[in-house]
C-alpha cells in the first residue's frame, strides 16, 4: 500500500485536547493538515456560525461534527430528551458547515441490547427528516464490544451495516473506526458490503497499544499498536472511498505533551504508517 500525503489528513479537535478551538484550526493548517472534525465541547463559546468562518478563513475542510446519539434510554423522556438533543446538534452541524454528524449510538445498562437497538432506530427515524432537510448526513459508528454497556449497542460493522440499511437514505451510513473494529474476523466483508450500499461515510484511525492502560483514553499514535492500518485503508479504499482519513486520538500520554510535538508526531506518522 502507498504512503499517504497530508491532503487526505483531518484531525478530530479532541486529539489536541488542551489547544483552544482558534489555536487548534491555527496549528493543523500550519501544519498542512487539510481537514477537521469538530467536538461540540471545542466551539462553546464560540459558536458554530463563528467557528465555521475560522475554519474556512484558515482553508481547512470541516469533515465533521462529533457526536451525536445515545439514543437509548430506560424512560420515554429520557430517549425523547436524546432525540431533541440530536435535532439540536444537527442545527449546529448545518450553521457550522459540516457535512456529518458521527453517531455514538448509545446503550443502557438498564434494558436489553435488543431493546436499545431498537431505541437507536426509532431515535435515527425521528431526526432523519430534519437531517435530510438541513443536508447532514448520519454516521452510525460502531464502538467496540467493550462499551456494549454504557455508550453503544452497534459494535460491529455487520450491526452498523443492518441499522443503515434498513434506512435506504443517503444521508445514513457508516463510520468505520479503526480503534474499535480491527479485531473483528469479518471487517474486510462488512467494509465492501458498507461500499456495495454506498453508505461508508467515514474513516477514523488511531492505534491499538498492545499492553493498554486505559481502555478509554490511551489510544495509540499511528504506529505504535498492532492495527495493520494500510491493509485497512486499503480495503476502504476498495470501495471507492476516497475521504479524509480522520485522527482521533485520546490519550493521557499525549495529551501531557507539548501539543506541538505531538501534531509533528500526527504527522509524521500518517504519512509513514496510514
Amino acid at each position: 500500500m502507498n504512503n499517504i500525503s497530508l491532503d487526505r489528513c483531518c484531525i478530530h479537535t479532541i486529539t489536541t485536547k488542551s489547544w483552544s478551538f482558534p489555536q487548534a484550526v491555527e496549528q493543523y493548517a500550519a501544519a498542512g493538515v487539510a481537514g477537521i472534525s469538530v467536538w461540540q465541547n471545542a466551539i462553546e463559546g464560540i459558536g458554530p456560525h463563528q467557528a465555521g468562518e475560522l475554519i474556512r478563513k484558515a482553508g481547512l475542510d470541516i469533515v465533521s461534527y462529533v457526536r451525536g446519539g445515545f439514543f437509548p434510554h430506560p424512560t420515554s423522556s429520557g430517549r425523547a430528551k436524546a432525540i431533541d438533543h440530536n435535532k439540536k446538534l444537527l442545527e449546529e452541524a448545518a450553521a457550522l458547515g459540516a457535512p456529518m454528524i458521527v453517531l455514538v449510538c448509545g446503550a443502557s445498562p438498564d434494558q436489553s441490547l435488543a431493546t436499545s437497538r431498537q431505541q437507536i432506530k426509532e431515535g435515527i427515524e425521528a431526526i432523519l427528516p430534519l437531517a435530510e432537510k438541513l443536508n447532514v448526513k448520519l454516521a452510525i459508528e460502531p464502538l467496540h464490544p467493550m462499551y456494549a454497556a454504557d455508550r453503544s449497542a452497534i459494535n460491529t460493522m455487520g450491526q452498523a451495516n443492518d441499522m443503515a440499511e434498513i434506512f435506504q437514505s443517503d444521508y445514513v451510513g457508516v463510520a468505520v473506526d479503526v480503534y474499535h473494529l480491527w479485531w473483528d474476523p469479518d471487517l474486510e466483508k462488512e467494509i465492501a458490503r458498507c461500499g456495495a450500499h454506498n453508505n461508508l461515510l467515514a474513516y477514523h484511525v488511531c492505534d491499538w497499544k498492545v499492553n493498554t492502560l486505559d481502555l478509554l483514553n490511551d489510544r495509540g499514535l499511528m504506529g505504535e499498536g498492532c492495527i495493520d492500518l494500510k491493509k485497512i485503508r486499503g480495503w476502504v479504499e476498495a470501495t471507492g472511498f476516497d475521504g479524509y482519513c480522520e485522527v482521533e486520538i485520546f490519550s493521557d500520554i499525549h495529551w501531557a505533551k507539548d501539543q506541538k510535538v505531538f501534531l509533528n508526531e500526527i504527522t509524521n506518522s500518517f504519512v509513514l504508517k496510514v
